[in-house]
């Protein structure tokens, strides 16, 4: 009897250890998760942004109506570089890059350069709400029925095209878009017209 003992502490000596470490690594992988969540900073590098696609294609017929009420279409603003981004108030992507939206439309709106921000569906006070916690001086357009999501063919959130000067929609992405990727591939098509 006291062999089977002394086996039972043994084993109940090895493993002990087991639970310490499971809770140490577990909490290196909270601090690793906590430490790569996106975060709202317009000075962020290329860690929460892809790379866009190169395209080329016309830009589609889409009219919407603006949080002021009136209707605007994507035509209107031919001879602009716009970048259409397609988002929500509720989607954390979305939120995290709209500070960095909102910086370079305001550096380069003097230049032909504008943002189309389309929300997805949500109530238009949430939207105005938003609009006005973020600071977007750009149009805000409502898309209660999903029409840009359709038009463009992608329902993932955020996604961002810009359209040339032209009409021609020349870069594509889906997800968040850091400051870094749009001075690379955006800044000089706006350099193109001027």
């Amino acid at each position: 009897m006291a062999k089977s003992q002394k086996k039972y502490r043994r084993k109940q000596k090895k493993t002990f250890p087991i639970v310490p470490v499971a809770a140490g690594l577990f909490l290196i992988g909270f601090a690793v998760l906590a430490l790569a969540s996106p975060k709202a900073d317009v000075n962020a590098g290329t860690q929460n942004s892809v790379v866009p696609m190169a395209v080329e294609f016309e830009a589609p017929e889409l009219a919407l109506q603006t949080l002021e009420g009136k209707t605007e279409a994507l035509a209107d603003y031919r001879g602009q570089v716009v970048l259409v981004n397609n988002w929500a108030t509720w989607c954390p992507p979305c939120k995290a890059e709209m500070p960095t939206l909102v910086a370079y439309h305001n550096k380069h709106a003097a230049k032909g350069f504008t943002v189309i921000a389309i929300e997805a569906g949500d109530p238009a006070e949430e939207v105005r709400q938003f609009a006005e916690r973020y600071g977007m001086t750009f149009p805000v357009w409502l898309d209660p029925g999903g029409e840009a999501l359709k038009a463009f063919r992608n329902g993932t959130l955020p996604n961002s095209y810009v359209i040339d000067r032209t009409g021609t929609i020349r870069l594509a992405w889906t997800g968040e878009i850091s400051m870094e990727m749009l001075e690379k591939y955006v800044t000089p098509l706006i350099a193109e017209g001027n």
